[in-house]
């Protein structure tokens, strides 16, 4: 009778998980949309993920943290105007790889296929560079002074083996350039419109719509334990805040970014100190200031923020000072998170960079995340990675 009751409570159990199993793939995001995405809500007790593997060590580590330090009767409690969260965009929240960062991607789409737009001689070649590193092909038309030496079979220029080093500042100069000009609000129309371009390398995804939906759950829970959420991204400020907006739990006022310089459409040269703003002024985007990568990230969050964060999550070498100003002399317990872009199955992973990453959370105490192992789910059930790309 015992070894009876035993096997009704095995099928018993057996079919409840697999009750709730179905329930829960039911439920997925099939297709990311931006309205899907801003639905998508965790309450503060952690109990309602739907995207991670629950068994995971970083998914362990960070609602243990979460628990801990939002608990008024734990020694490691943080006080509410404390609790700062920082976050990466590109690879940390947003597909990076379809096939290289959305700012990157926007910038081609101006420079090379904008019929509005007329570049000159040399911010086509830079731009044609720029593609032909993205892409790994030869420039059918080159423009002497590229650096790019001609092809044996005389097939236009070979790829370069990689981008420039410096390729982060010029981009961002050339990039910026590229906009120069343009209104604020005709900058966001722009963006908004390339946004609702394919994800290139994945089915049934737009560009606009790539933002990892376990991420999106951990701001949504973190939000609901009142932790305040910033991002702070090596991309344009403005481009960060049209992507997040109306997706993500982040206020607008809490992106910081990449800046160029803003101006009145009347001011001309003229410094802002010797100008005065008109009725009829727009404002119009200009020049590169500074890229807000590396140390510049920690400046940043310094001066913009005025406190050190408790959390931060990344992906990049461009994030280690970021992770270390989190963890090193903070006076409250802190973790940093680096996302690995290891999945060659779902996503467009990079096995080589997510070896590198998680040698540097071995080296330095940071948590890796695999995206392979970690996630349930990265998109949405209907999201496929490309058959050829």
């Amino acid at each position: 009778m015992k070894r009876l009751q035993t096997s009704l409570l095995a099928v018993f159990l057996s079919l409840s998980i697999c009750a709730c199993t179905t329930t829960q793939l039911s439920a997925d995001i099939d297709v990311p949309t931006r309205a899907k995405l801003a639905q998508i809500s965790v309450n503060a007790d952690g109990s309602d993920f739907r995207y991670w593997n629950k068994n995971s060590p970083s998914f362990q580590k960070l609602t243990a943290y979460v628990k801990e330090v939002t608990n008024p009767a734990s020694s490691s409690f943080i006080p509410v105007e404390d609790r700062i969260a920082v976050f990466d965009l590109d690879g940390t929240l947003i597909c990076e790889t379809t096939p290289s960062y959305f700012e990157w991607m926007l910038y081609l789409e101006r420079v090379l296929n904008d019929a509005a737009y007329k570049p000159s001689p040399n911010e086509k070649a830079y731009a044609q560079m720029v593609k032909a590193g993205i892409y790994h092909i030869g420039i059918p038309n080159p423009v002497a002074g590229t650096g790019l030496e001609a092809s044996p079979n005389g097939a236009g220029l070979s790829a370069p083996k990689s981008l420039p080093k410096d390729i982060s500042r010029e981009q961002a100069r050339a990039q910026e350039a590229a906009f120069s000009g343009m209104s604020i609000a005709d900058y966001d129309a722009y963006v908004k419109r390339f946004m609702q371009t394919p994800a290139e390398g994945m089915n049934n995804l737009a560009r606009g719509d790539s933002f990892y939906l376990p991420m999106v759950e951990v701001l949504s829970y973190l939000s609901a334990n009142r932790f305040k959420l910033f991002i702070v991204s090596g991309s344009d400020r403005q481009t960060v805040r049209i992507l997040a907006r109306g997706a993500l739990p982040v206020d607008s006022d809490n992106i910081i970014g990449t800046d160029a310089r803003q101006y009145a459409s009347h001011q001309g040269t003229t410094d802002g100190l010797d100008y005065r703003h008109t009725g009829d002024d727009v404002i119009l985007r200009g020049e590169f200031i500074e890229k807000n990568l590396q140390m510049n990230k920690v400046s940043s969050i310094s001066r913009e923020i005025g406190k050190q964060p408790v959390l931060a999550f990344g992906n990049s070498s461009g994030d280690y000072s970021m992770f270390s100003y989190t963890v090193s002399n903070n006076k409250y317990k802190a973790l940093a998170f680096a996302l690995l872009c290891d999945d060659t199955e779902r996503e467009l992973g990079n096995p080589g960079k997510a070896s590198k990453v998680r040698a540097a959370c071995e080296a330095n105490g940071w948590i890796p995340i695999s995206m392979k192992n970690d996630f349930r789910l990265i998109y949405g059930r209907n999201v496929k990675r490309a058959d050829k790309y």
